[in-house]
């Protein structure tokens, strides 16, 4: 199968900027990157396409003998501008020097990579998590609220460019400026971060004595949160730029914090729902009549109790749970009956208890049904 054309690969134009061939590249590395396209078999040979076409077009001397002699300046000896035996080691490339050009840009968000900028990297801040504890009651108003997060921020001594006196950090002279070096092993070509700047591509002579060079510092700052209401355990809040300072007047990163509501003396939350078991007496749950609850927002409700409630039997207060955290509307409060058997009985409760149950033949299905079908079973086991 006939190749084809690079410039067509890449979508740019024959005779593109270098910075519109990696524009190409970079938006055809986004389209086609297998872990995006999981159900697209052609993804992974267009991607390796896409990279071979990358890695001659962003060579000028690869370049220039592409366009001369297309992809025969990469078959056979032809190739170091059109030279018999000069060779270009083949039109496949290197994918992880083509890919390695895009990878922050592609990807830096997600990783926390670094910014490139005149030259000059600047890492960007970790991301911070915080773990808050709220009330069940502050989940379902919603509160405002200060906390306290350890982090580091920008120097102010040195404007957190790391270099004292108003000095200008300089280029690495290791890795010019790119934060990385390669080293040839083999077939492969090794990428690793630079050892004399820890990937930064700047080398500060003289350093900040406040920061010691680093350009940021650690201190406790005051952050004033907004907590919706409708939170529940494991509801993440971003803030972002509120994270760690970058290095060297990197950009900051975020801080996430992370909801965890307590649990409640009263209530149990199942999602927008809430619940709440109320005891009543025996003389109660069977006369039936009304009870005073206890609501969420500090209010009270009251239960019409049907005549004969067994304990489990669950009454609904609609809206009376929690708001939703996302759109309107409320869950409902279930409200679940727990019939108690009395205690400390005196001698006249026993008796008037005692005549009770002989009056009770037929007041007890429940009971009834389970020992017919014992009687059954009994009968059963005999023949």
């Amino acid at each position: 199968m006939a190749k084809r054309d690079y410039y067509e690969v890449l979508g740019v134009a024959k005779g593109a900027s270098a910075d519109e061939i990696k524009k190409g590249y970079r938006s055809k590395a986004k389209e086609l990157h297998p872990d995006r396209n999981k159900d697209n078999p052609q993804a992974e040979s267009q991607f390796k396409e896409a990279n071979e076409a990358y890695e001659v077009l962003k060579d000028a001397d690869k370049k220039a003998a592409y366009d001369r002699y297309g992809h025969a300046a990469f078959e056979g000896g032809m190739g170091g501008g059109g030279r018999p035996g000069g060779g270009f080691g083949g039109g496949q490339g290197d994918f992880s020097s083509a890919f390695s050009d895009v990878f922050d840009d592609l990807f830096g968000d997600f990783m926390g990579g670094q910014q490139r900028g005149g030259g000059r990297r600047a890492a960007r801040g970790s991301d911070l998590r915080y773990n808050l504890s709220v009330t069940l009651e502050d989940a379902f108003s919603g509160l405002q609220k200060t906390i306290n997060v350890p982090t580091s921020v920008s120097c102010d001594s040195c404007s957190g460019t790391g270099a004292e006196g108003g000095s200008e950090p300089t280029t690495c002279p290791t890795c010019s400026g790119m934060g990385k070096v390669r080293a040839q092993q083999g077939f492969f070509t090794v990428e690793r971060t630079c050892p004399t700047c820890s990937g930064l591509g700047q080398h500060i002579k003289n350093p900040c004595k406040s920061c010691q060079g680093a350009g940021r510092q650690e201190k406790d700052r005051a952050l004033s949160v907004n907590i919706p209401a409708g939170v529940e355990t494991g509801t993440r809040i971003r803030l972002a730029g509120e994270g760690e300072a970058g290095m060297r007047g990197g950009p900051s990163g975020d801080l996430y914090i992370f909801i965890e509501v307590a649990e409640h003396e009263l209530f149990q939350r199942d999602g927008g729902n809430l619940f709440c078991r109320v005891p009543v007496s025996m003389a109660k749950a069977a006369l039936g009549g009304s009870i005073e609850v206890p609501t969420i927002d500090g209010g009270r409700g009251r239960v019409q109790i049907p005549a004969g409630s067994q304990s489990g039997r669950q009454m609904r207060l609609r809206n009376k749970g929690m708001p939703a955290l996302r759109g309107a509307g409320s869950g409902d409060m279930f409200i679940e009956l727990a019939v108690e058997t009395p205690v400390n009985l005196t001698a006249r409760q026993k008796e008037l208890l005692a005549e009770f149950e002989d009056l009770s033949e037929n007041n007890n299905p429940e009971s009834s049904s389970f020992f017919s079908s014992v009687k059954s079973f009994w009968d059963s086991m005999k023949g």
